[in-house]
């Protein structure tokens, strides 16, 4: 079949043109929506580092999320509720942004924050993050502040040193416990997600009771139950003495 109206040829019935023209406007039109979209987004000024700024590695957006507990919520609605803060390319950006941003221990309700590459949405259907996974450590209240700003700056500042494998970091805020994780892309590599272990261990001073559970994103998506976020399951808290 050379192109799709070749379908139509056989069709006695006599409006075959008035379908061809039809589809034809609708091509056009979606071409025309198409191609406001690609301008729209070239107008986009890209952020780069000032004048005398320190640059990151890569450029970094922050997100934010809040829901109402107890509330079903599908894809299409999480998408719809994630608010784009703004991206950053250089440390001082970085600190123009964090400095005027609530702490997390300071949230309330249930609320996230997302710090992504830029490019990437904070969501595990996100071409990066759909083949990935993320490690899980749950805090005791009181904890959630410090151990963000540890993770966020360990993340730009490469301490990781696994490549292009990092996708970004979460801290999530909830009633009895509050949640960070950090993804990654590749959750088959056992070696990568090892790495990032072990350096989480280590940034953010866990003792090495500490429970950290990795979780891929297919696990995540077969269980909806169990939303970006959301505690999936009690289990012990990451209790050391801030």
């Amino acid at each position: 079949m050379n192109n799709k109206f070749d379908a139509l040829k056989d069709d006695d019935s006599g409006d075959h043109d008035q379908n061809e023209e039809n589809s034809t406007q609708k091509d056009g039109e979606k071409e025309k929506t198409e191609r406001d979209k690609s301008q729209s987004s070239s107008k986009r000024k890209a952020v780069v580092p000032g004048p005398a700024e320190h640059p990151l590695q890569y450029n970094y957006t922050f997100w934010y999320s809040r829901r109402t507990p107890g509330r079903p919520t599908s894809s299409q609605s999480y998408e719809q509720n994630i608010k784009q803060i703004g991206t950053f390319a250089s440390v001082e950006q970085f600190w123009r942004f964090y400095s005027h941003m609530v702490r997390p221990g300071d949230l309330t309700g249930h609320s996230d924050f997302h710090l992504f590459k830029e490019g990437i949405k904070p969501m595990w259907e996100d071409d990066a993050n759909k083949n990935g996974g993320k490690w899980i450590i749950r805090l005791r209240k009181g904890l959630a502040s410090r151990c963000w700003e540890n993770l966020i700056l360990a993340m730009l500042g490469e301490q990781f040193m696994v490549g292009e494998e990092i996708c970004g970091a979460v801290v999530s805020v909830r009633f009895q416990e509050d949640i960070i994780s950090i993804w990654n892309k590749t959750a088959s590599d056992q070696a990568t997600t090892a790495r990032i272990r072990d350096t989480l261990r280590r940034v953010l001073n866990l003792p090495p009771n500490t429970i950290m559970e990795y979780k891929t994103h297919t696990d995540s998506i077969k269980m909806p139950a169990f939303l970006p976020g959301k505690s999936c399951g009690q289990r012990s808290l990451a209790g050391y003495s801030p």
